[in-house]
């Protein structure tokens, strides 16, 4: 009787990782790629805030130095401050000595004019046909620049103003104030006295009496 030969059952192969294995191993691939993102967002953000979205522009070289600034008001009295020989004088309305902190700081005001924004347009419509103001500044290097200030910006941010009747741009609230205040406030460095005229003498007048005839 031929012998049977009986075939052994394979067992089954086992994976190399098990299902929990794998499963923790994605977990761990998709937490590394979450940090990367965040990271990566992290950092442009910083640069973001670190870079500045636009570049701050100023009217005048702050090396140039200011000789004499003018401001005359459509409605009142010009004032000006000079710089003679390193010392500040008050020009007008009333020549005088002037306060030299004052002076030095409306002089370092002019630096600080910072540009807005540059238009186009109509001056009329900017206020600037009929001035509130007429600035005229002179530089040590001889050079001299003329700014005609209309309305404020309806943001009230700024001023319309006009530079050497060319250019139209909206120049910052503060730095303007800071220059038309010298017309209502001279920085005088003391407040000058009146002078007094006194008036003509008058003749006193008497009352003539007419001499009657005695009788």
């Amino acid at each position: 009787m031929a012998s049977r030969k009986t075939k052994k059952k394979q067992k089954p192969t086992k994976p190399v990782f098990s299902t929990g294995t794998l499963i923790t191993v994605i977990l761990f691939v998709a937490i590394l790629g979450v940090a990367y993102i965040i990271n990566n967002n992290a950092e442009t953000a910083t640069e973001a805030e670190i870079t500045p979205t636009a570049e701050e522009m100023f009217l005048f070289d702050s090396t140039n130095i200011v000789t004499s600034i003018e401001v005359q008001p459509k409605d009142s009295e010009t004032a000006k401050i000079e710089r003679r020989e390193n010392v500040w004088v008050v020009a007008k309305p009333l020549e005088q000595e002037a306060d030299t902190g004052l002076a030095e700081a409306a002089a370092t005001q002019v630096s600080a004019l910072k540009i807005i924004q540059e238009i186009e347009g109509d001056p009329s419509t900017f206020g600037l046909d009929n001035p509130s103001y007429i600035i005229t500044i002179k530089f040590e290097d001889g050079t001299q620049n003329t700014l005609e200030v209309g309305d404020s910006t309806p943001t009230n941010n700024g001023y319309y103003v006009r530079l050497d009747k060319e250019k139209i741009m909206i120049l910052s609230l503060n730095g303007i104030n800071s220059l038309t205040t010298l017309a209502t406030f001279p920085p005088y460095l003391s407040t000058p006295t009146p002078t007094f005229t006194p008036l003509p003498p008058t003749e006193t007048l008497v009352p003539t009496i007419e001499a009657t005839a005695t009788p």
